[in-house]
């Protein structure tokens, strides 16, 4: 196997290992998992600064509190206030409504999904810090807790039910965050090309000392057509350097 597939295969069995242990892994655990690659140091370094990005602690759980807006402090605590209203369960009680909402009882649901709300709490802030705000992880990951506690007929122990619910939580918030962080590199993009197209237009204005038409931004930057013309879409027809619906 190319090496570098299997040091892209290894780091990701690391972080996954590491999500089910409240995004912590011990400096061992790593170590042994990368033993058959004999890493650099430089390499491990590289290795250990890469999962404290992803906000995974060595050896001791990470700090989520420092990710935190003071905004999303304040959310964070109003909701937790909230929860409260919601009884405390034991161990034997969480099981009892979780084999109740497996067998479909309605009450049984609805306690199951109270009981997990804080539960989505806790594996939203293992996404602290990665561009989007916890409030809008909470609401991902009660949309998809309420839509799984209505998926578990077909299990059979209520540990399979915890732990799928779990899975369907931290999966909807990870979708949120790709699809959050897809949106803003077409953002970003989007701006990129528009600046391009904008700089070019107000470096011809300041020479001709009028508004520019197309053709003549096409002439003199070697941009097409339809990059100008996109731009100026994009842009809602704000780069008040061009003269739009003027020709040469």
């Amino acid at each position: 196997m190319d090496r570098e597939i299997r040091f892209a295969r290894t780091l990701e069995e690391v972080r996954q290992k590491a999500k089910i242990q409240n995004n912590c892994i011990s400096q061992a655990e790593v170590e042994e998992a990368f033993a058959p690659l004999a890493l650099s140091a430089e390499q491990m370094d590289m290795v250990y600064q890469y999962l404290r990005q992803k906000k995974i602690g060595i050896g001791e759980p990470v700090d989520y509190e420092e990710y935190l807006l003071d905004e999303e402090k304040d959310y964070l605590a109003s909701y937790l206030e909230s929860l409260k209203a919601f009884a405390e369960v034991s161990e034997g009680e969480r099981e009892a409504v979780t084999l109740s909402a497996m067998a479909g009882d309605r009450e049984g649901v609805r306690r199951l999904t109270e009981i997990f709300l804080s539960e989505v709490v806790e594996i939203a802030k293992l996404y602290a810090g990665q561009g989007v705000y916890l409030e809008d992880l909470i609401g991902e990951g009660n949309a998809a807790l309420s839509l799984g506690v209505t998926m578990l007929g077909a299990l059979e122990h209520a540990s399979e039910a915890q732990g799928m619910l779990a899975r369907l939580i931290m999966d909807a918030m990870e979708e949120y965050i790709a699809d959050y962080a897809e949106e803003s590199r077409k953002d970003q993009s989007i701006a990129e090309k528009v600046n391009k197209v904008a700089d070019a237009a107000n470096a011809l204005y300041e020479e001709l000392r009028r508004k520019v038409t197309v053709e003549e931004l096409m002439a003199e930057s070697g941009l097409s057509r339809k990059a100008i013309e996109d731009a100026i879409r994009m842009s809602g027809d704000k780069i008040e350097a061009i003269a739009i619906g003027v020709t040469s």
